[in-house]
């Protein structure tokens, strides 16, 4: 039995336009869901619907295969972690963990217990006393977490929850919440517009847009064989490209489709290659660590391809081609967006882009 059934859930506000059209998922028990996409494509909304906060008026949600609709939040068994923490600032931290179990008439030593045994998890141990202003973000963070754990939930909702944070604490944080998902084996359901915590975190991703499900797949089949040109350039950075294929040399494709390719899987050439490729002048190098980004103007428009440190890179002003192996690129309808089924390498056995002097 899965652990959360969406059907055809719609949803509107009075006066306003539709927010989600027809959202079908099925959840297991214990799994890791990212829903990810754009602002205001309905993701927030939706996690709204489960927790019970909305009202659930069209379609069916079924939690353990009991129909929910109209189930009110607190019996549920469901945690929400939110993006702003919802901290009370005059109670300590153990006060805040525990405060959940204290409206559902808990006894006061078996909450407290509780409370510091999520804490202990958590690394929350030494902070105890200490109460939300004198935390960083990331701690506070943990004690929103720790809120919603000590309630022994089945599945926790989590809205955003590391947009508040620095960089580094996100990466850490990111980490934190994928043990922390091994620990408790709950079913975690996980809103983001970040695509690298959706790839990074999740056991399936949902892809939205505009209130409708585009696709609900791994991170390896969103990322390798997205179902159209909107998940193919979202997921992924450095974005994919997309070009027209009469504008690629060489190609010999239909005129009505677009072809869209990694950056990783484009190979940089001073000279002019055979096969297909496409002329391009750099136009910026940007360092990323390990790797650099060239960007590159085309008569297809900007294209970007990655370098890895080491290798020779071009400078800014330079005629390059940029080609590429028809086995790695996707075609998609240049009309409606479609992705063709033609057959695509997986990213991780693309060859690393590098440039080269050819004869």
């Amino acid at each position: 039995m899965s652990a959360i059934t969406l059907k055809d859930i719609r949803k509107s506000y009075a006066g306003g336009p539709q927010i989600l059209h027809g959202v079908s998922m099925d959840i297991q028990h214990g799994e890791f869901i990212v829903i990810v996409g754009p602002s205001g494509c309905g993701k927030s909304t939706l996690l709204r619907l489960l927790a019970g906060l909305d009202p659930c008026e069209q379609g069916e949600l079924l939690i353990d295969g009991k129909r929910a609709n109209d189930l009110p939040p607190q019996d549920r068994d469901i945690g929400m972690i939110f993006q702003n923490y919802a901290l009370y600032p005059h109670m300590t931290v153990l006060e805040n963990i525990a405060f959940g179990l204290e409206l559902r008439k808990v006894p006061k030593v078996e909450r407290l217990k509780r409370a510091r045994s999520v804490a202990e998890t958590l690394q929350l141990t030494s902070y105890l006393d200490r109460k939300p202003g004198a935390l960083s973000g990331g701690q506070r963070q943990r004690v929103a977490m720790g809120r919603a754990m000590a309630r022994d939930c089945s599945t926790f909702l989590m809205d955003e929850p590391l947009s508040n944070l620095d960089n580094a604490l996100r990466v850490a944080m990111r980490t934190e919440i994928k043990d922390l998902h091994r620990q408790l084996g709950a079913t975690i359901i996980y809103v983001t517009h970040d695509q690298t915590e959706a790839l990074s975190l999740a056991d399936r991703v949902a892809v939205m847009k505009d209130g409708h499900l585009q696709q609900f797949d791994t991170p390896d089949m969103i990322y390798d064989q997205p179902v159209n040109r909107f998940v193919a350039g979202f997921l992924g950075s450095p974005a994919m490209n997309f070009v027209p294929s009469d504008c690629i040399d060489d190609w010999g494709g239909a005129r009505d489709i677009d072809v869209g390719f990694r950056p990783e899987a484009l190979s940089l050439n001073r000279s002019p290659v055979s096969g297909p490729s496409i002329a391009a002048r750099v136009v910026l190098t940007e360092m990323t660590g390990a790797t650099f980004i060239v960007h590159c103007e085309s008569e297809a428009g900007r294209l970007s391809a990655v370098v890895a440190r080491g290798e020779e890179l071009p400078h800014e002003g330079d005629k390059i081609w940029l080609s590429l192996d028809p086995s790695q690129v996707l075609c998609f309808d240049a009309i409606s967006g479609v992705r063709l089924d033609l057959p695509v390498v997986h990213h991780s056995q693309m060859p690393k882009t590098h440039v080269k002097e050819t004869a």
